[in-house]
């Protein structure tokens, strides 16, 4: 466990952990997860980058209102405010499911804030919400889901995202439990899943030719969850990015493979430290 530091953004507090030294690199995690999801790309990350993880507003240690709207493009503006208030100049920026998301509007929006992008597993187009979240989004079946959540139901869910379920220790599942064994947790998750709309990222989808960042696209091929043609069109839309497949990862990719995605990242970037 680390220990949070914290900044108000918009009069909310957001979690984050800084390690490491070098080029900044901030990590973007997505929905049934929080900035712990990382954990095992940290010690092959922070030798080479001063590496930023945070946990997004409604998830981890960060606060969970339940009158903000946790839409992507306004998690996209969080951590536009977040990257000011840290004084973080052109990171490296790395999102994984719905961070992929925030990553591909925040590329968008604020391209000159950037030095590079890295999108993992990412959510894209309208290719989502995916169920079981989708099906959260209707008011009847939210309450019964409030009432009937529980670990067994969660673990089904978190195991068919991993190609190797034997790393669902149950260390990794309390992690991943951590916010919904409180009622607000589960409040702010489910409030999370409302809120999410593919029209954030069908908005964009005409832009994303126009992203002039080096991109690296990191797809865990037996991923249960996302289609592969999200990752495929993004290579193909996104101009001179880069997509490398992992057959043995699934969508958490990250804790799967994680020397295979540490390398794949610390390649590519030091690759653009020699054309620079």
């Amino acid at each position: 466990m680390v220990a949070m530091q914290y900044r108000s953004i918009a009069g909310q507090q957001i979690a984050y952990h800084k390690s490491g030294a070098g080029d900044p690199l901030v990590l973007v995690h997505g929905i049934t997860t929080y900035s712990f999801v990382w954990d095992l790309l940290i010690p092959h990350l922070q030798p080479h980058f001063s590496v930023y993880r945070f946990d997004l507003l409604g998830c981890g240690d960060s606060a969970m209102p339940l009158d903000q709207s946790y839409a992507l493009v306004d998690h996209a503006e969080r951590l536009a405010e977040l990257l000011a208030q840290l004084q973080i100049e052109r990171p490296h920026l790395v999102g994984h499911d719905l961070g992929g998301g925030i990553a591909q509007i925040f590329a968008v929006r604020y391209p000159a804030k950037l030095r590079s992008l890295c999108l993992l597993n990412p959510v894209g187009y309208d290719h989502w919400p995916v169920q079981p979240i989708s099906i959260m989004r209707t008011p009847v079946i939210r309450q019964l889901l409030m009432a009937i959540v529980d670990r067994r139901l969660f673990r089904i869910a978190i195991e068919r995202g991993l190609y190797d379920k034997q790393k669902l220790t149950p260390e990794l599942l309390e992690r991943y439990w951590k916010p919904l064994a409180t009622a607000q947790g589960r409040k702010a998750f489910l409030h999370f899943a409302k809120c999410l709309d593919n029209r954030d990222l069908t908005a964009i989808s005409g832009q994303l030719q126009s992203i002039d960042l080096p991109t690296l696209i990191l797809w865990g091929s037996a991923d249960p969850y996302l289609s592969e043609e999200i990752v495929e069109r993004l290579h193909r839309e996104i101009p001179g990015s880069r997509l490398q497949r992992c057959a043995t990862a699934a969508h958490y990719l990250m804790i799967d493979e994680p020397e295979w995605v540490a390398e794949q990242i610390r390649q590519f970037l030091q690759e653009l430290d020699a054309i620079d």
